[in-house]
Parts: C-alpha cells; structure tokens; sequence
C-alpha cells in the first residue's frame, strides 16, 4: 500500500490554514501597530532568540491560553491547541495523560515517553526516558513552549519533541493574593490560592491548591495536594539567584481501567470488576527543591546554573491479580550549567551556547503478588534501580547575512542503567548493566525572506533508551530484557511562518521521520505491559495553523495535523505488520477556538476539536471511530468597593453535544480491554477573588 495523505483533507487543510498557538494575549489598539512583526522570543531549544530566526516548529502558549476559562487540573486544557501534538487520558490520574508528539509517546501505558519534559527549567524527565507530570501547578503557570522535532536533539533521550513550562514568580502578578473556587459535574471540586509580588530586590510566588474529584466512572476518585513556590534575589543588575520548592501529596487516584466493548455498551460509568475487587489505585508523595543561578554578564557572554534535588514514594495496586502491587522510593538528583556567548567569524556573526547536564535517578523497587480478594500472597521482585546521565552540548547560529542564518547542534549522550536483584527465592540473580553513549545533532537553515515571513529547514537524529519498566521481560525473571534496544530516529522537517499585516499569523510545516527498532507495547496474559522493537517505522505529515485576530473583539485559532504513522517493517514472529498503521495515532487532529472578547474580563470562547479515526492493535483490526467534540466557556470580571478587590467568574461546558467517545485507548490490550469512556457532557464554575 502506497504511503500518503488524502488530497482532500490536505487541501482543506491548507484552506482552512490551521492554527499554531502564537503568542497573541494582548490586542493593540493601533492598527499599525498590529501590522508590525511582535517580537516572540523562544527560550527552549537552548540558544534564545527570536522565534521568526528559529528553524524549528515551536509553539508558545500565554498565560491566557493556559489560564482563561481554564480548571488548571490537565495539561490538554492548553496543549490541544499545539498542531502535531495528540493527547488523551484526561481524567485516570492513576494513569497520567497521555501525550505523543508527532507520534512519539503513545506507547506509553503511564507515564510520558518520547518527550523531554522541563518544569522552571528542572528536567521532569529521568534519565531512564520516563516523566511524570502530577506535580506540574497549571494555576502559576505562565508560559509553555513546545518543540516538535529535530531541535529536540540537544536534550538527550527523547525522540519527540520538548515541553518547557515556566511558572510565575511574582512579578507578573497584578493583584495578590488571588483565591479561586471551583466545582462542576461528578463532584469536581478545586479550591487554590496564590500570592506573589515584588518588594526591593526580592520576587516571590506561593501558589497551593487542593483537588477533590470523584471522576465519571466507578473507581476513579483523586485526592491531590500541590504547592509550588519560588523566591527570588537579585544581586544586582545582571545578577541572579532563585529557589524552588515543589510539594505533591496524592493520597489516593484510582484505576477503574479498561472495558471490553460489550461492557462499555452495558454501562460505561462503570469500573472492570476486578478494579473494584482490589481497589486499584496509586498514591504519591514527591518533594522537590531546585536552585537557579544567572550571571548575563560574565566573560562576556550569560552563564547559568542549575541543581535540584527530589524525593518520591509511590505504590500503586494494577488493576489485576497476580504480580501487581507496585511500590518504589525513589531519589532524583542532578544539575546543569550553560553558557551563551557571541563572537564574530569574519563579517558573519556567531552566536553560540555550551553546557552539561547531569543526573541520578536512584529507585529502591519492590512487587508483590494479590490474590483475587486483593490479600498479599508474597514478594515476586526487590531490586535497586539505577540510572545515571551526562550529556554535553554545543549549539550554534552562524548569521550569513541579514536575513539567512545556519543553525547547528551537537550532543553527546552517556546514559548507564544497573539493577541489583535483592530477590532470592527464585534462586537466581538477575542483576545486571546496561551502557548507553550517543550521538545526536541538528542541521538547520533559516531564511527570512521578508521581516514578516521565515522559511527554515532543519534535520537531526535521536534516540530514545528502554525504561526500566520498558526492560521488563516476560518470563518471569527480573533484571534486563537483553532483546530490547534502544530506538533511533532520524526527523526531517521544513516549515513557513510569518503574520501578515491584518494580524493573520500561520505557520505550514512538513515533516518526516523514520525509526528503527521502534518499541512497541503489548499486554500479556498475566495483565502486566511488556515491550518489543519493530523493525523500522516512519511518520509523514503536515501541521498546519492560523491565529488571527481579525477585531479587537475576536479572535480565531485553529491547529490541524495531517499524519501518516505506518510499520514500514514489522514481523513478530507470528505477525506481519508490514505496512499496518502505528496505533493509537490519528491520521487527523482539527482544533478550533472562536473567542470573543468583550470589556475587561469579559469573553466567550466555542472550541470544536476533530479526532480521526486510528487503531488499537497492531493487526489494524479493532478500530475506535473518528468524532468531534465542542466545549464552550464564558467568564467575566467585576470590581469590587473601592476597587482594590477584584471578582472575576467563568463557566464551561464539555463535550456540549454529549457525544459518545473513549478518553483513552489501551494500546495492545489483552482480552479486548481497549476502552476508556470519556465522560458525556459536563459542567463546571470558577469564582476568583483577586486584592
């Protein structure tokens, strides 16, 4: 079967032009003005600049974007606009959401994979190549940039892309403090305070909030405590140092799982039986502190420096029998520091930035196995997990001419995983090492044509290593799967962007990427998740988007992704998968937001999303159906008094049409358990009380 993407929906695509999320939070009055470039700078792929000079796919998400109208609970509520990007998993905190870039990251049961996750600049991805995202505060989150691609090489393992969030730190506080009270359907409820400001040369920001959500299905309630707080000094004017200190206490997330489809057509509120059987859930505790030193005017250039520290204690009861009460404690430590400097070479200028990264991912892991009833029969593992990764990096910007600039990047990766197997009734010792030592880089050239309008291209590798969990292997024993392998991946992309002078902004983007030794997911017979490389896979599309603001009062975004993600070659042995399309991916994602604007905080904002339809195993024989969903939200503002106190209220609708859909599709399930329902329509209400 020849490999491509339908004419059709390629064309209406480049009609509709779909939508980037640009930074847009402030409308000019001046038409003038609006007819003038804005000057978006980007800080994630390492070496800031302007983001009409990058030649990368970035996408920049505002505090309005993240905030306006918003729960602050999942990170959907403002990645659903970012072409090239697929989430799902809203609502089983036990599980995570799900997010896949360009294709990279739906494999993952729990957990984030194939993306480097960056929180204040602390990586939340270990150096194993997992993330977890529960401690991330969306209520002081001020900015978000996402990038899908080759650029993504300069930070390590992670073949996906990067997603950088940077919270508050006070300064941009107008009023503080600001109490926010939420409610809405199956008993959400949300309460969250923050405060912050400016006083001489200290910054700070507290932000705490407390989630109590019983969830719409049976068995999937969510208790979550977070704090994120940074302080800030500044020693003088180039000077800097700043501390961070992120708190999660989630007593209890539950795991109603997946359905069979007979069973989601019976009822799809309810739980598996045997979930409710052993009350699967998850608790987590997880504290952090990390340090940030800048200097932006040494030996001529800006160094920073960064360290954290994080301690984590997890269990959690899968929803099956067997070998599945899960418990770690867990030690995360580690650092970086970089430094950003310019030069000349000739008549060309040269600007360039180097550094190392480093960290220690310390697991002390045990499982013991259930019986039916949920009573503990025994221990089935206990070993000591270790991962230790030091990466060094070069990138630079050569500026040919005024208008041209060559970009290139290079790093080298060295990524050791141990497990010492403290289990010794099975008689054996399945201790073990594994080595990584990579190289990856980017090519990449930028053109602006015009001082409105940019083409680039750019090219890299990447690589991706096993997760412990990934190395599982399926006999029974501990240690590593000695057939799993790391993928590689080689990305290709070129891309257009500019605004033009009535406040249309677009940016069209063609990408391809191939992979060998993808790995692959699959549930076995004993319920637990195992892995496997296919042979080589690709992924061919186009993202495409608009953001216009065409009045003052309105504004129009819209993100539409045309994919192909296909096995090129993959034979299991007993399966030929050959030219099948990877799972859980959709050929189209289509999102729209009209939003109006009215005085103040006042606004209305139609969302309508279309997801394609995609497969859930990899014989392409169990189909989940393509639908759109709508939501509406709606808030305003008053002042309050004297002035100095400020009500603002909003209220949003899901799924307005009540449409029938899964939240998440298990990849390879065992036994036809596929399904996740999504929830039908809901409601939900915020009040906030700023001083």
């Amino acid at each position: 079967m020849k490999k491509e993407i339908p004419l059709l929906m390629l064309l209406g695509g480049v009609a509709a032009v779909s939508a980037s999320a640009q930074e847009n939070s402030e409308r000019d009055n001046n038409d003038q003005a609006n007819r003038q470039l804005p000057t978006i700078t980007i800080h994630a792929p390492r070496l800031t600049r302007s983001l009409y000079d990058t030649p990368s796919a970035v996408s920049i998400l505002t505090h309005e974007e993240i905030q306006l109208g918003q729960q602050g609970v999942r990170l959907d509520e403002a990645l659903d606009r970012v072409p090239g990007v697929f989430l799902q998993n809203r609502d089983n905190f036990a599980q995570g959401q799900r997010i896949s870039s360009r294709g990279f990251g739906a494999r993952g049961t729990f957990g984030i994979r194939g993306l480097h996750i960056r929180v204040d600049g602390i990586p939340y991805t270990l150096p194993d190549g997992q993330a977890q995202i529960d401690a991330v505060d969306l209520d002081s989150a001020e900015r978000i940039e996402v990038i899908r691609g080759p650029s993504s090489v300069l930070y390590g393992n992670a073949a996906g892309g990067v997603i950088d969030i940077t919270t508050g730190d006070g300064s941009e506080l107008r009023r503080s403090p600001v109490l926010r009270l939420q409610g809405g359907s199956d008993d959400f409820r949300k309460l969250s305070l923050r405060n912050g400001g400016e006083s001489g040369n200290w910054v700070h920001s507290v932000s705490v909030s407390a989630l109590d959500f019983d969830g719409y299905r049976e068995q999937s309630q969510v208790e979550k405590r977070v704090l994120n707080a940074r302080v800030g000094y500044h020693l003088d004017a180039d000077r800097s140092l700043s501390a961070l200190v992120n708190l999660l206490d989630m007593p209890t997330a539950e795991d109603p799982s997946a359905l069979t489809l007979e069973e989601v057509t019976e009822d799809p509120r309810q739980a598996r039986d045997i979930a409710i059987e052993l009350d699967s859930r998850q608790s987590v505790e997880q504290q952090l502190i990390g340090l940030h030193y800048e200097d932006r005017d040494a030996m001529g250039g800006e160094i920073n420096v960064r360290g954290f520290i994080s301690r984590r204690d997890f269990e959690q009861q899968l929803p099956f029998p067997g070998s599945s009460l899960i418990g770690y404690q867990r030690h995360y430590y580690g650092g970086g520091a970089g430094y950003t400097g310019a030069a000349t070479l000739g008549d060309m200028s040269l600007r360039h930035v180097t550094g190392i990264d480093l960290a220690r991912q310390k697991d002390d892991r045990g499982r013991r196995s259930v019986d039916a009833l949920g009573d503990v029969t025994g221990i089935t593992a206990d070993e000591q997990q270790n991962a230790t990764s030091a990466g060094v990096f070069l990138q630079t910007e050569l500026g040919v001419t005024e208008t041209l600039d060559l970009s290139a990047g290079v790093r080298h990766d060295q990524i050791r995983m141990t497990i010492d197997d403290r289990f010794v009734d099975d008689g054996r010792d399945d201790s073990g090492e594994r080595t990584f030592r990579e190289w990856t880089g980017s090519l990449g050239l930028s053109y602006r044509y015009h001082p409105d309008h940019q083409v680039y291209a750019t090219v890299g590798n990447a690589f991706e290593t096993p997760t412990f969990t990934e190395f599982a292997r399926d006999d029974g024993r501990g240690g590593f799967n000695p057939e799993i392998q790391p993928q590689k991946a080689l990305n290709r992309e070129v891309g257009l962007r500019g605004i033009f002078g009535n406040g249309l902004r677009y940016e069209m983007v063609a990408f391809s990427v191939d992979v060998d030794d993808e790995l692959i997911g699959y549930e076995a017979t004993d319920g637990r998740t195992y892995y496997e490389n296919a042979g080589k896979t690709s992924r061919d599309g186009i993202e495409l988007g608009v953001d216009w603001s065409f009045s003052l009062a309105w504004r129009l975004a819209s993100a539409l992704t045309l994919a192909d993600y296909r096995f090129d070659r993959f034979d299991d042995g007993s399966n030929d998968f050959n030219d099948n399309r990877l799972p859980g991916q959709p050929r189209q994602v289509w999102q729209n937001a009209l939003t109006w604007y009215g005085n103040g905080d006042r606004f209305a904002s139609l969302e309508a999303q279309y997801t394609g339809d995609y497969y859930a195993d990899n014989a392409n024989e169990v189909t989940i159906d393509d639908h759109w969903l709508f939501n509406l939200k709606a808030g305003d503002g008053w002042r309050l008094g004297d002035g100095a106190t400020y009500l603002s209220a909003n209220l949003g609708i899901r799924n307005l049409l009540d449409e029938a859909y899964y939240e998440n599709v298990r990849i390879n399930a065992f036994g036809g358990r596929y399904y996740e329902p999504a929830a039908g329509r809901t409601i939900s209400a915020g009040l906030e009380l700023s001083f």
